[in-house]
């Protein structure tokens, strides 16, 4: 069972709910430590104060908010705690909204709200119901490590969940990064909608929805544990900066979203638009030639890449 992170209650209206609060997440990444090269002796970061110049342990430290550098006001945990905030032991619902409204740019860590005692599960149920019937989430402000917070709580399963979000002015105006003007065909259009339909998924779980960096890395470190040549590095298929024809690739991204699926790729001719050519200067060439010229013309632009309708 996950630790508690926090302990509190949701505010509902007049209804209250007590709750403890435990992370929803797990990070299973590889970890490392930092080690000296030379003698792979173990690295560490020591706290050290500056005045006495000596290493401090944990029960000696404390927070403190730098007026001057010669003024320091010191805080303790106990008065971050008792901030005259109503948020600073509850979470305040201030509203609530439709699911498809919030921006997901603005969503963060999740936690799940567990009941503390028998008295808060018929408020948490209550309101758990009230979410899912109205198709709406709650949006409300907490307290926590020395900040006011905005969260968004949403049902999953038979749990309430509590996602931390950013505040408006937290989240960057993306438009200084919107790419110049280009032209895109209908026909390029329509291909991508294809490939976005062929690549449709109901649920996010299977091979494609693993963490291979992961396996990646715990297979380097088998290998030079038992003193193998490491794995190696497979090519991409498009080398970057390569210019490719965007149609053709669509396509054959599309065939190949099929037959990852089973289906079967049936025959669809498609009318490639014609590249022009820069127009040369007129000379005489032998009549022989000119037809030879026109029968390979003919049967390059008479072929079409089969796709499923």
């Amino acid at each position: 069972m996950p630790r508690t992170i926090w302990s509190g209650a949701i505010s509902f209206g007049l209804v209250t709910v007590p709750i403890h609060v435990v992370s929803a997440t797990e990070d299973h990444s590889v970890r490392f430590h930092q080690y000296h090269v030379e003698d792979m002796g173990r690295v560490r970061v020591r706290k050290v104060c500056e005045l006495e110049d000596r290493e401090v342990r944990q029960d000696e430290i404390g927070k403190g908010y730098e007026l001057t550098r010669a003024q320091v006001i010191p805080v303790s945990d106990e008065e971050l705690r008792n901030l005259p905030l109503p948020t600073a032991k509850a979470i305040e619902i201030q509203g609530f909204v439709p699911w498809e409204s919030i921006d997901p740019i603005r969503i963060g860590e999740g936690y799940y709200l567990q009941p503390d005692g028998q008295v808060a599960v018929k408020p948490y149920e209550l309101l758990r119901r009230a979410l899912e019937r109205s198709s709406r989430v709650a949006v409300a402000k907490f307290a926590w490590s020395g900040r006011e917070r905005l969260g968004l709580l949403r049902v999953r399963g038979n749990a309430l969940v509590l996602h931390a979000m950013r505040w408006p002015d937290e989240v960057r105006d993306p438009s200084e990064l919107y790419p110049p003007a280009v032209e895109v065909s209908q026909e390029e259009v329509d291909e991508a909608v294809l490939l976005v339909d062929r690549m449709a998924t109901d649920r996010l779980e299977g091979a494609d929805f693993v963490d291979h960096y992961t396996e990646a890395l715990e297979k380097v470190i088998e290998a030079k544990r038992e003193e193998r040549p490491l794995p190696q590095v497979p090519e991409p298929e498009i080398q970057p900066g390569k210019v490719v024809d965007l149609m053709a690739a669509l396509q054959e991204s599309v065939a190949r979203a099929q037959a990852s699926r089973g289906e079967d790729v049936e025959a669809d001719v498609h009318e490639m638009p014609q590249k022009a050519t820069p127009k040369k200067a007129a000379r005489k060439t032998p009549a022989a030639k000119n037809s030879t010229a026109g029968k390979t013309t003919a049967k390059k632009t008479t072929g079409g890449r089969p796709r499923s309708a």
